[in-house]
């Protein structure tokens, strides 16, 4: 669709989501196609000290309206429920737009970033899919605490839930067409029936899929694999809270969560934010990596150009990665955490140089 002009909600949040999504808007902005109409709403920790509401409904309803949603990072440590809980108005969210596809791409830009031995750039290369709205979260405001003495919460798998983000995995499994492309299925299958039943699923949508070869992993074994041989794996499919956790790990093996990107998809909905959290301890003190937070832009990017068969938008997606090869492969110029001296807004006038 030639000459669209997107509407981009902007959810700027808590501590240095507002730094990081700045830079990922000047990055944007460079492009004269595609066109983007950005708005921002509030949400988030601050957003509740101020209204009592972490996700107002007007937020919601204009993500819902909008061709796409730009996050920066939500919530605040000190900023909890009466129960003891965090605000998570980011997992709100992809409850009400049914995100259900916890994209999480990992990619290694840099030699010097990883803290294992002989692995080259790219040796690292796989997505993990996380189901997004189903498994432990699924308690989430429905927990219960019995008398100061005990507390449940509840893993929820459902056929349709699992179903959904397991053909979603294999479909990009068969997109990015690697040599050898694969899907693992990350779960506890040995003890829990919940992931016994997660994976009689994977088997069944794995039939439907037979160039794409099948794996099959517990998720504490998953834990030494990705050190031992992070260059076998493709695509990774697990539940909820597994997929929060190795996805963690796994930016690990990259230079941390300041170089991680996400997305959550769903059927006509989508938002696009750095896996990272608020970091409130660094805000406003311009070292925020918005490496991270630039490539859920080109992910974004990536995820309208097969909306609207946009093909400019392709086009602008790769250059922004490209931009960010070329930036990250100096390992001078990056921000501190990655080893370098520049500042967040240095660092994003770097990316735009490299346009």
């Amino acid at each position: 669709m030639a000459n669209k002009n997107y509407e981009i909600a902007v959810l700027k949040g808590d501590g240095i989501g507002p730094e990081v999504i700045d830079e990922a808007l000047k990055v944007l902005e460079v492009f004269d196609y595609p066109k983007f109409s950005f708005r921002e709403y509030p949400c988030g920790a601050n957003c509740f000290l101020e209204t009592g509401d972490p996700l107002p409904s007007q937020t919601v309803e204009g993500c819902r309206n909008a061709d796409a949603v730009l996050l920066g990072a939500m919530g605040l440590p000190d900023v909890r429920w009466p129960d003891g809980t965090e605000m998570r108005p980011q997992i709100d969210l992809r409850i009400e737009l049914d995100l259900f596809a916890g994209v999480r791409p990992i990619y290694l830009y840099n030699q010097a970033h990883t803290p294992l031995k002989n692995i080259n750039v790219g040796d690292i290369d796989f997505v993990i899919l996380r189901e997004n709205v189903e498994g432990l979260f699924a308690s989430m405001n429905g927990g219960i605490q019995l008398r100061g003495e005990v507390a449940v919460d509840s893993m929820v798998v459902t056929r349709s839930g699992t179903e959904r983000v397991v053909r979603f995995a294999f479909e990009l499994a068969k997109k990015r067409a690697r040599s050898e492309s694969r899907v693992t299925c990350v779960d506890k299958a040995n003890v829990f029936k919940s992931m016994a039943f997660f994976r009689s699923i994977y088997d069944e949508v794995a039939a439907d899929f037979p160039q794409v070869q099948t794996d099959y992993a517990y998720v504490d074994a998953l834990s030494m694999y990705l050190i031992q041989k992070p260059q076998f794996y493709d695509v990774l499919v697990a539940e909820n809270m597994y997929g929060d956790i190795i996805s963690d790990l796994a930016a690990g093996l990259i230079g941390g969560l300041g170089m991680a990107p996400s997305a959550d998809i769903g059927s006509d909905a989508a938002v696009f934010q750095p896996s990272h959290g608020t970091a409130p301890d660094i805000a406003n003190k311009g070292l925020a990596n918005p490496i991270a937070m630039v490539l859920s832009a080109a992910m974004m990017l990536r995820w309208l150009a097969s909306q609207y068969d946009d093909q400019q938008a392709y086009v602008a997606a790769e250059k922004i990665e490209t931009a960010v090869k070329n930036v990250v492969g100096d390992s001078k110029m990056v921000t501190e955490d990655l080893g370098g001296q520049l500042s967040t807004v240095q660092l994003g006038d770097v990316l735009v140089g490299a346009l």
